[in-house]
This record gives structure tokens, sequence and C-alpha cells, in this order.
């Protein structure tokens, strides 16, 4: 998601699709054509081992790579590639050059993941002005930066990341008091417990694991990730995936209705743990509910 300061106040500026935020995904296309975000997200459905998704995971590992346009890529190489797509958005939309940025981080990022991001900033042609933390944003972008004293918890999950982070704010400067977080959960993992539900039903009644066909657990990817979305509006939604797979009697379709409850019991353990993680965050902070004056 990228921002500009118009008129004292942040807009976020939109993608070429007309979105607020842009997927962190990257690929190549057939034709050998680098494609992010919608685009990249759509072909994953016929490329996936011409894809990579959710880089952020990976920043700052020194020896982690990715195989990626026939090249073995570093997540920062990949994480650049996400940033030069902004970059150029954000052109068209200003109608001049961008060349710098502040870039944000989970708080919880050590310095190694700081500096692979600042590498990025640095590769997509940026001059990384600041790294700031993500919750310092939200409580900035949240208007917080007035002078009265209070103490704020930011509870962010992601789609790859958690971060739970408690910060005192009083006179412009704001202080991360504590922070927990957890840089293996997100959206994708409740997306994945979607993925094994429709998976293991079909399996009980087909006898075929559509996990071990790569293009049609790429649909299913899709699917669950719709699922998802709709299951925050409606109690119940339907999975329809015509032509999932090829059985000996012919073709075999995917048709599996998942209600809100149900989706709410696959995803408790991971509720679970970022209510454990924001206790732990009040602890740490050697403070109580009540200490909290806004989330």
């Amino acid at each position: 998601c990228v921002a500009v300061m118009e008129g004292g106040d942040p807009t976020v500026i939109p993608t070429k699709q007309g979105n607020r935020t842009l997927p962190s995904v990257v690929g190549y296309s057939d034709k050998g054509e680098r494609v992010v975000g919608e685009p990249a997200k759509r072909q994953a459905v016929k490329s996936p081992d011409k894809t990579v998704e959710s880089i952020k995971r990976h920043m700052g590992e020194g020896d982690y790579t990715v195989p990626l346009d026939g090249k073995e890529r570093k997540p920062e190489e990949v994480s650049a590639m996400i940033l030069q797509e902004i970059k150029s958005y954000a052109e068209d939309y200003l109608g001049d050059e961008v060349t710098e940025a502040v870039i944000t981080v989970p708080a919880y990022f050590e310095d190694a993941q700081r500096q692979a991001t600042k590498n990025a900033g640095k590769i997509a042609g940026l001059d990384v002005k600041r790294i700031i933390n993500e919750p310092t944003a939200a409580s900035l972008a949240y208007g917080l930066d007035d002078d009265s004293e209070q103490t704020v918890l930011v509870y962010d999950l992601g789609g790859g990341t958690f971060d739970v982070s408690i910060l005192d704010l009083g006179d412009g400067v704001f202080e991360v008091v504590s922070t927990r977080g957890d840089n293996q959960l997100g959206g994708d993992d409740f997306d994945q417990k979607i993925i094994d539900y429709l998976a293991d039903e079909f399996e009980s009644t087909n006898g075929i694991d559509l996990r071990k066909d790569k293009l049609a657990l790429q649909r299913l990817k899709d699917a669950a990730e719709k699922a998802k979305i709709e299951l925050s509006n409606v109690s119940t939604t339907n999975v329809n995936i015509p032509y999932i797979t090829q059985t000996d009697s012919g073709p075999a379709h995917l048709d599996i209705d998942i209600s809100r409850t149900e989706f709410e019991e696959m995803i408790s353990d991971y509720i679970d743990q970022t209510m454990e993680a924001t206790e732990k965050s009040l602890s740490d902070a050697e403070m109580t509910q009540s200490d909290i004056d806004q989330i």
C-alpha cells in the first residue's frame, strides 16, 4: 500500500486495477514478462512454479533464495520488484518521478530484516529516507499524532505475518513499549485451512488428493481466499470449481458448502495464538487491559 501527503493528510494511491492495496505476488508470464500484484496472483493458477508469494516472511534470511525467471533470487530482489511496481503507479498518479520513500516494517523486524528492506528500496531505485514501524504508521494514519498522551494497542494481522504492539504516544513522540509477533502467521494460513478442508472433503468422495496436482491446488487456493472473504459478510458460502480434475470415469467437479461457524472452528487455534501474543505484549509492557486507551 502506498500513500502520499496531500494537503497535510495521507492519501492512498490506488493500483492500476483501482484497488487500495497490491498483493505481494511476483511472477513471470509464459512470454517472459514480469507481472506484479493482481495479474501475478491470477497467473499463479496456471504457473505456480513461475510465481512467488509472501516473500516478506523471508526478509533478512541470509542464504534464502527463491527460483524466479530462471534465476535464484534473494528476498530483497523480489521485494524490489513489488516496490518498483508501486513506484510506477505512484508516478502515474502524481505525474512526477518518485525518488524518495519512507518504508514501513513490522515492529519485531530485527536489524537484518530492516537492512534487507532498505536494500530492496535501493534496488527499486528509491532513496529510503526512513524505515519506520508499521504500528507507528498505523497510529499516524488514524490521526493519533495530536499532543495528548495515550497508550495504543495495534493488532496487525496481515497476509503472511502477524504482530501486536503497544505504543506510548505523547508530544508527537511514538514509543513502541512492547511488541510480539509471528512472521509465520497470517491470512495465508487461514486460506490453507480452507484448502485442506476442501481437499479432504473431495478426497473422501473421489479418492483423489487435489493437493498433489499443482494446477488443481492453485485453483483451490484461489477459491479458498474468495470463500474466506465472503464469510466476513455471509454465514455460508458455496465453493464450486468445475472440472477440477480428471478421474477414470471422466471429469470431476468440486461443490462444497462452508459455514462461517465451520471456518471459525478451523482457524480458532490461530486466533488463540494472536490473543496469547496480545496478552504477552500487555505483560511485557507491565500493563493491563484498562491501561489501553485505544485499539
